[in-house]
């Protein structure tokens, strides 16, 4: 499937443009979805308790949101607006209102209980919290031997090419603070989906997308020791070899991205309005609901 070009803009967001609320900060969790009913009926009750739970769901089938709205009654539903998770990914940020987003997958590799470790890791001083399963008390149940030594060479090339000292390029549980959603700078939402193909950063290469533009904006980065768990139910979308070539054709285009920008810096304004969450992206349980689903 052909992937469009990222687009020739650049948000350079230093990490100190807005106080924060490192004394007690609040935590939106986002977790997009798609067709995980039977994994969020087990995966959403361990949850931590915080500001909110974002579910994003991509179109599911299979009752997922009901499924969530009945082992946790307070989550928060938003529909993606086109496909894939990056797309996702970026519905649930803009609806989040909390000081702190986590990047949460439904199918249970992401362990709850390190959640307070990835804040911690914010209030005492990072920007963006990078999950690593290669970290210092870090590990996996799931990788393979040949995904470890792909992801290491691409651990190699990330860091050459953005002075970075990324010990797991590829690995999606991450939080940051939710000013920077600016430096992520991800296709807007009401953006149409192109005839063939998907928008850049709409896919599965958001995480090395996010991970790059947050490197490129030199935020200041500390990874967390994470434990990446077994799919509870069902079987993994990943590719070995296919999703490989993906994330290094992310790696050299978000590094020409990188060098062919000015450098602009987002104006005050425009960064404020991600301080204020988009409440219209929230669906509301009810006939409506039921409706859109039927």
């Amino acid at each position: 499937m052909p992937f469009l070009e990222p687009p020739d803009i650049r948000i350079n967001f230093g990490g100190s443009m807005f106080g924060r609320n490192v004394a007690s900060p609040t935590v939106s969790i986002v977790v997009p979805v798609k067709n995980e009913a039977a994994n969020l009926r087990e995966v959403l009750p361990l949850l931590p308790q915080v500001h909110e739970v974002i579910l994003v769901d991509g179109n599911s089938v299979d009752g997922s949101v009901e499924v969530a709205r009945e082992v946790l009654p307070q989550v928060r539903v938003v529909r993606q607006t086109r496909k894939g998770k990056g797309n996702a990914l970026a519905a649930g940020f803009l609806a989040a209102s909390g000081d702190i987003i986590v990047m949460f997958d439904a199918d249970g590799s992401a362990d709850p209980k390190e959640i307070p470790l990835f804040v911690q890791a914010l209030v005492e001083g990072a920007d963006f919290a990078k999950g690593s399963r290669f970290a210092a008390d870090g590990g996996s149940e799931d990788i393979t031997r040949l995904r470890s030594i792909g992801n290491h060479c691409l651990n190699f090339m990330a860091n050459t090419a953005f002075g970075t000292k990324f010990s797991d390029l590829c690995y999606g549980y991450n939080a940051f603070w939710r000013d920077l959603v600016p430096v992520l700078d991800l296709p807007g939402l009401d953006l149409p989906a192109p005839e063939s193909g998907m928008l850049w950063g709409d896919g599965f290469e958001i995480e090395t997308v996010i991970n790059c533009r947050m490197a490129a904006a030199d935020v200041t980065i500390t990874e967390v020791g994470s434990v990446e768990l077994s799919r509870i139910h069902g079987e993994s979308n990943l590719r070995t070899f296919s999703d490989g070539f993906r994330v290094l054709r992310t790696i050299i285009a978000e590094h020409r991205r990188a060098q062919r920008q000015t450098g602009a810096v987002v104006s005050l304004e425009d960064a404020r309005r991600y301080r204020h969450p988009h409440a219209d992206l929230v669906e509301v349980a009810g006939p409506a609901l039921a409706s859109r689903t039927a």
